[in-house]
């Protein structure tokens, strides 16, 4: 029997069978707020999706920004989505003035310097160009604030629009702006065993001489 306080684990992998437990991935157009609720009174992330049970952003979309966030109010799982220490990444497709350089992308690999300290990027590669813009995938360990638009910045490119495409494995090419569904229990197992994977191999790596 499974009481309400019990952990389950697959393969060592946790399963959320908690009640009261809820998954949404939402699509945040642009203009919407990657908060529970805004003292200015504009629309939040959390007006997309049902009121009960009561769920939280996990980490943020700027307000310019539009594309995949992850809703829930599952701590554990939040915390391990959020903090960098588990490495689950996430991907964004950028629009931007001017066609980046090879040596421009690489650059944000290794690191460029911000006004908060130095930050880098996973990978970057060049998806396309034409009228003068290139349309570059970012994949990111970590979110600072309008972090990425500041680092292309930095190497010489404004970003006009940003779009993140994947939460570690969660994809949904079908979701439109304004729209959510509640994420599968394969899915959210996906998105434990991404930051089990992530945080078993850092502490190897901390354990290494």
């Amino acid at each position: 029997m499974v009481e309400e306080t019990s952990r389950v684990e697959v393969d060592g992998v946790p399963l959320p069978v908690a009640p009261g437990l809820a998954y949404y991935l939402a699509y945040k157009p642009v203009g919407v707020i990657s908060t529970a609720d805004d003292p200015q009174g504009r629309p939040t992330v959390v007006d997309l999706v049902p009121v009960f049970p009561r769920v939280y952003p996990v980490g943020r979309l700027d307000a310019d920004s539009e594309g995949l966030l992850l809703l829930t109010n599952d701590g554990d799982l939040a915390n391990l989505v959020t903090h960098p220490r588990y490495g689950v990444v996430k991907t964004y497709l950028a629009l931007v003035d001017g066609v980046p350089t090879s040596e421009a992308l690489r650059r944000l690999v290794r690191g460029v310097v911000l006004d908060d300290g130095v930050a880098t990027v996973r990978s970057a590669r060049l998806v396309d160009a034409q009228g003068g813009r290139g349309l570059v995938e970012v994949v990111m360990g970590e979110g600072r604030k309008r972090e990425l638009r500041r680092m292309l910045i930095a190497v010489g490119h404004e970003v006009s629009e940003l779009v993140r495409t994947s939460i570690g494995p969660l994809r949904d090419a079908s979701l439109r702006p304004g729209t959510w569904r509640c994420l599968t229990i394969a899915e959210v197992r996906a998105l434990y065993a991404a930051a089990s994977d992530r945080g078993s191999m850092g502490s190897r790596l901390r354990e290494s001489p």
